[in-house]
């Protein structure tokens, strides 16, 4: 972009946005917790009060694309500063929430510092990443990249909100794009798949399966060494490796009993089919995937979607906005708002892939990583494939916090995009 030019902001995401912030209304209204409807404009309720949270969120885009480009680079230290003094004041002036200290009390509204942490640690990673001779390669520079991944995740934890602390992971795909080998990802999933297996399936058959598994391993390496007539694999390594996986299986026990809270291993124990308890902790997915299923092809009509209608769903205009989604408009409403959400995290991939500044390329990763992430869970929980950790579904659910929060996070890097061809190193 020469001099003198105006930005060209990327119009497909913009309209993408505005199309399930629109839906998001839309299904928070026939989700509302009201006998009565009244206006959309009633700040009383929930969808009056969400317009209102649109309309600031309208302002903030006014104000995230006027700034000079170079400021979110410039200040992303400061910026993530005072994210994390935000997080940890919340354990001296927070406002408890059904049982979580997450959110500060402004008034009749209340303010989630963990929705603003995100893009605040995303502009942290993008900037320290982009910085000359910094290498994930390096130990020095990827413990550093860890730890501020780390931080603001171990803020949050306590609250109780290990929901919010999981979309953390979600920095790994950046951090894959900037070289991190794929082998972080894997031990990640042996981790979960261990954990998962030693729930449901006898301990010594998940160490005849771990035993098995490395053997085979070792075996394949040694025969593509023999191939290559390279030196033969040391074997002491693979022993190590199958000693720490038993050694991890073996403690799945006391860290599922002793560490994880009551509600966290009901909801596990359900998702895994090892009880079944549709009037207690199971009550919010089983009334969820009714919800769904009730809505058929087409959805139901206010009327007809008695889940929704009926208030079913505890909190549906939140979490589970998803279910409304479903009942109300059917599988032609959630397919719709699937495919809106891979063309956004797509249109965003896309665009981090053509920006020639560092810093903004990091930053868009993040930015995919995040929306993909708190898609997949929140949309696995409600259909029951996944256990209810408490995500939202951005630019969806109710509530303030996020709703800004997905937006800075968005038009950020809509602005840093705006500048690619005049803004690089």
């Amino acid at each position: 972009m020469a001099i003198g030019d105006k930005p060209k902001y990327d119009i497909a995401s913009i309209l993408i946005y505005a199309s399930l912030v629109a839906i998001g209304l839309l299904s928070i209204y026939s989700a509302a917790p009201v006998l009565e409807y009244t206006s959309i404009l009633d700040i009383n309720e929930v969808y009056g009060k969400q317009l209102l949270f649109i309309g600031v969120c309208a302002i903030l885009i006014i104000v995230i694309l006027s700034v000079e480009v170079k400021f979110y680079e410039r200040f992303a230290g400061l910026i993530y500063a005072v994210s994390l003094v935000s997080l940890a004041g919340l354990y001296i002036f927070g406002k408890e929430v059904n049982g979580a200290l997450s959110w500060y009390p402004l008034g009749s509204f209340t303010f989630q510092p963990s929705e603003f942490a995100k893009f605040a640690t995303a502009l942290a990673v993008a900037k320290f990443l982009s910085q000359l001779n910094v290498s994930l390669k390096n130990v020095r520079d990827f413990m550093i990249t860890a730890g501020i991944i780390a931080l603001p995740a171990l803020l949050i934890i306590p609250q109780p909100d290990p929901g919010s602390a999981l979309i953390y992971c979600a920095f790994f795909f950046a951090l894959h794009r900037e070289g991190l080998s794929l082998w972080y990802l894997s031990l990640g999933l042996i981790a979960t798949a261990l954990f998962l297996g030693a729930l449901v399936i006898t301990t010594w058959w998940i160490l005849l399966i771990i035993v098995v598994i490395v053997t085979l391993l070792y075996l394949l390496s040694r025969k593509q060494k023999h191939l290559k007539h390279l030196p033969k694999p040391r074997g002491y390594l693979y022993v190590i490796a199958a000693v720490i996986c038993i050694a991890y299986t073996l403690s799945t026990s006391y860290i599922f009993n002793n560490i994880l809270e009551d509600r966290h291993r009901n909801r596990i124990d359900i998702v895994l089919g090892r009880v079944q308890d549709d009037a207690g902790i199971g009550y919010n997915i089983n009334q969820s995937m009714i919800a769904i299923g009730n809505g058929g092809w087409a959805g139901k009509s206010l009327d007809e979607a008695t889940q929704t209608r009926g208030g079913y769903v505890p909190e549906q205009h939140t979490d589970f906005i998803f279910s409304a989604i479903g009942e109300v408009s059917g599988l032609l409403g959630t397919t719709v708002t699937i495919v809106l959400f891979m063309l956004l995290i797509y249109r965003v991939i896309i665009m981090a892939e053509r920006q020639r500044n560092i810093f903004a390329r990091i930053y868009g990763y993040g930015v995919a990583g995040i929306f993909f992430l708190h898609f997949f869970i929140n949309v696995g929980m409600v259909i029951g494939l996944l256990p209810t950790v408490g995500i939202p579904l951005p630019f969806m659910s109710y509530g303030g916090s996020g709703l800004m929060g997905f937006t800075i996070l968005l038009f950020i890097f809509i602005k840093l995009d705006a500048h690619r061809m005049s803004y690089y190193h």
